[in-house]
Parts: structure tokens; sequence; C-alpha cells
């Protein structure tokens, strides 16, 4: 007879570790959104575990009440794929900056997503290195003044969501830090999701990049400047849902203002749809276009962990149990005298 799971609230994903986080961080309402989630999703405690690389974001395996690993820099997604591995039956979060994910660590999100292991991935992108005091990031836009670039980056920044496709990611969605309705809804989503998940959260650092992201997240102003996406519903965005997006060639994405007469002509989402529509809408981008959020792809195909273990388990059903003995002295050996 299985045991009834008890029943979890927020309280019980909080640790006794003083947050530490500047004020204003846009960490801490992606912490609290995070810990409202992880009650509703009938996962046991002893059952989840965080696993964080280097910066402010990964901090998070301290503050929230699981098993967690702090790891190095740019690791995580590599640690994550070996524990899903081993432990198919342990749900595996990481947690990542865009300095931690797409610099130093951008070979093994590359492969974690191309692999399509069953892990979820909160990448926190505030466009900026917090940690290590303000120097300019992969995702910071060009012209950024920072420690490291006093006259302006000249790099073009990495785009996380044409990144994440370009590796055939299975499941990519957008949020903003704040926007804590649809962050929840996209926690749940990605954990029901069988493959690697991918959630890039818009968040703003207040103390070396402030209000990068405030045109696009603030409430006053994210009707004109985001489309939420829902599968299966016109692309449109305006607090009166009146613009729309349409294509002005076959490979040319446009703004229009929306009427009874042209209303056909407004793309529809479709989060299962080509590779191409999803990398048409990770090229939207402000302030020439509204900031696509929600779930921008999410198709089904062959998960890593689960295949990988299919594999041994049929091995073993053909030769039997091994022995760690036997493995040693297969193959080629040597003796040394």
């Amino acid at each position: 007879m299985s045991k009834e799971l008890v029943k979890l609230k927020k309280k019980d994903f909080e640790t006794d570790q003083d947050v530490r986080w500047c004020p204003g961080c846009g960490d801490y309402a992606i912490l609290a959104t995070v810990q409202r989630s992880l009650a509703t999703m009938g996962v046991p405690k002893e059952k989840q575990v965080f696993i964080s690389g280097i910066g402010c974001s990964s901090r998070f395996p301290y503050y929230v009440s699981t098993f967690g690993f702090h790891s190095i820099h740019g690791r995580a997604p590599a640690i994550a794929s070996g524990l899903k591995t081993a432990r198919p039956d342990l749900t595996v979060w990481v947690i990542t900056g865009d300095g931690d994910s797409l610099s130093i660590g951008g070979n093994h999100l590359l492969h974690v997503l191309r692999r399509n292991v069953n892990v979820k991935i909160l990448l926190f992108n505030n466009q900026i290195y917090g940690l290590t005091k303000g120097q300019y990031s992969p995702t910071s836009q060009v012209g950024t003044k920072a420690p490291s670039t006093p006259y302006g980056s000249i790099d073009e920044p990495v785009n996380p969501i044409a990144f994440a496709l370009g590796a055939n990611a299975s499941f990519v969605a957008r949020v903003g830090d704040t926007d804590a309705k649809l962050l929840g809804t996209l926690l749940q989503q990605a954990h029901e999701h069988q493959g690697t998940a991918l959630i890039e959260i818009m968040q703003n650092c207040p103390v070396f990049n402030d209000g990068v992201w405030a045109e696009v997240s603030d409430k006053k102003t994210r009707a004109d400047k985001q489309i939420v996406l829902q599968d299966g519903q016109p692309l449109l965005f305006g607090k009166d849902k009146n613009r729309g997006i349409r294509l002005k060639d076959p490979f040319t994405p446009e703004v229009f203002d929306v009427t009874d007469d042209n209303k056909d002509q407004v793309l529809t989402h479709q989060a299962g749809g080509p590779l191409a529509y999803g990398q048409l809408l990770a090229s939207l981008s402000h302030p020439e276009f509204p900031v696509p959020v929600g779930v921008l792809r999410q198709v089904q195909r062959t998960v890593y962990d689960q295949a990988a273990n299919a594999q041994v388990q049929q091995q073993v059903e053909v030769k039997g149990k091994g022995k760690l003995e036997e493995l040693l002295a297969s193959g080629m050996t040597w003796t040394v005298d």
C-alpha cells in the first residue's frame, strides 16, 4: 500500500539560512515563486534536488529545503545529467545565470539540451556578472558600460532562447522575475515535461544593471512590450489586443495594427510547430518587437536518461547482473612487475 504524500506548503521549502542577495534583487521573487510551486507538485522534499554553478543565482540550493549541490562554475548541467541518469527517481533542477551557463558553461548547457536529459533548468538572465561586481556578460547588450568594458561592450550578445533552439531543446520558455503567476505555471509545465526544460527568467540586478528589463517586465508597460504565448492562439499584444505579428515575407516578421479586415494575417502560436517557427519567435526582441513570454517551444523526443537506463536494463536481461571485479579485469589488461 503506497503511503499518501504529506501536503506541503511554501514554508516547508524554506530553510534557516539568511537569504543573502542585494535588496531589490529579482532573485527574491523567483525564490518565493519556486518555493510556492514546489509545494503543489506532489513530490516529497527528499526526492527534489537543486544543483547550481557559480554566481548570485547559484546560492539557491542553500535557500530551498531539499537536497542540493552548489557545484563549480558552468558545470551544473553535467553534474545534473549524471545524477538524473543514476537516480531517475529524483526531480532535478538546475539553477544558473547568464554568465555561468553561457560563458564557461556554454558547452555543458549545449550538451544537456541536445541529449534531452530529464532535468529542469532555470536560467536567470540579468545581462551582467553580479557576483564578481558588474563585468559585462555573454548576454549584455552592445554598448553596456561595465568595469570590464568602460567604453561600452562591442560584443554581440547571446540570445539564450536562440541558443537553446539551436541545440534542439525540447522545452523552451521565458518569463519575467516578478510575474509570479506565469512563472508558477511554467514551473509546473517544466516539471511535467519529459526531457530538458529550460526557462529563461528576465531578472533584475538593482546594483549593476538596474532596470535592464524594466520596460519589458514592468506591469505598467508590459502589455505593449510582451506577447503572452498561448498554444493555438494568435500572436496579439497591447492593452486592447489590437496589435499583432505577421510575416512580411516568408522569413521576415513585422508588427501591424489588427483590424477585422486583416486579422487573418496574424500568426498563430504553435509550441509544437517547426523549429524554424521557434527560431522566428526567438528573433523577436525589444525594442523593435514585443518580447515573447510563456512556452516558445515544446516537443517530445527521446529522453536521454530513460534511454540510457533502458539500454542498461536490456543488457542485464541478456547477460545477467555483472560483477565489478570481472569488469575491471576484462578487455585489455596489463600486469606491472
